[in-house]
């Protein structure tokens, strides 16, 4: 019954007001599928998700779904890729701007969360495969790793990297700062429920999420920014060696 309530709500959540179960519209059929699989194995992973629910969510039957994706690994495989695509696309269009290194690394985290937030089941899926993969078997977080999570970790500490040389960052390790950006982006997501528990409100509201995006910014840049005009502690004695040289 939780299965048949929670489908029910699904469809309520996600109207689809044409039934799309002919191959006369395949972006949209395809579409359909994917947010529907997203919903399914967000809530109860690859092993617990039912290919039927997924074609009773999407309003397509499941002749069309296996038309599209050819079993439930291959489904499951492609919402990850389109996550994952998503998000480079999303964030590589802030790190590939002219802007300089501040204005940048908020350009990143600000897409980063709006991606985030416009695609809240995504965060749960994450952590059920980060969950699942097991060393030295394949997997495809692998390839999700490879393609677009390590390109953006490469870009994002090639970035902080000049805004240390360029003294607009404090000489911080992008090793551990990186992954901390993105912590506080995607915790707040997954663990929404718990949250609300805790703190006896609903994080997910538009309010909510804006004060949330607004409080990130915040303590990144306190955490992450030179402040304008502070002059590091051992160029002094240097400044003081030359201007004693020349006098």
């Amino acid at each position: 019954m939780a299965r048949l309530f929670h489908h029910h709500h699904a469809r309520h959540r996600h109207p689809v007001h044409h039934r799309m179960g002919s191959r006369g519209q395949p972006e949209e059929s395809r579409a359909a599928i994917l947010q529907a699989a997203a919903h399914e194995f967000a809530e109860y992973g690859i092993s617990g998700a039912r290919i039927d629910a997924i074609a009773r969510e999407a309003r397509v039957n499941k002749a069309l779904l296996y038309y599209y994706f050819q079993d439930k690994e291959t489904l499951y495989s492609t919402v990850l890729e389109e996550a994952f695509a998503g998000l480079k696309t999303t964030v590589f269009q802030a790190l590939d701007s002219d802007l300089r290194p501040r204005e940048k690394i908020m350009a990143y985290v600000g897409a980063y969360f709006d991606f985030i937030a416009s695609n809240q089941t995504y965060p749960r899926i994450m952590q059920r495969e980060m969950m699942r993969a097991r060393d030295g078997q394949p997997q495809p977080l692998d390839k999700m790793i490879k393609n677009y999570i390590r390109p953006i970790f490469v870009r994002v500490s090639e970035l902080m990297q000049t805004g240390i040389a360029d003294g607009e960052f404090r000489p911080v390790n992008p090793a551990h700062f990186v992954p901390s950006m993105v912590a506080m982006i995607v915790f707040y997501f997954s663990n929404a429920p718990m949250t609300q528990k805790i703190a006896g409100f609903n994080p997910l509201t538009p309010e909510r999420i804006a004060e949330r995006r607004a409080a990130i910014l915040d303590f990144i840049s306190a955490a992450l920014f030179v402040p304008k005009g502070f002059v590091p502690k051992n160029s002094a004695p240097k400044r003081k060696a030359t201007e004693g040289a020349r006098s």
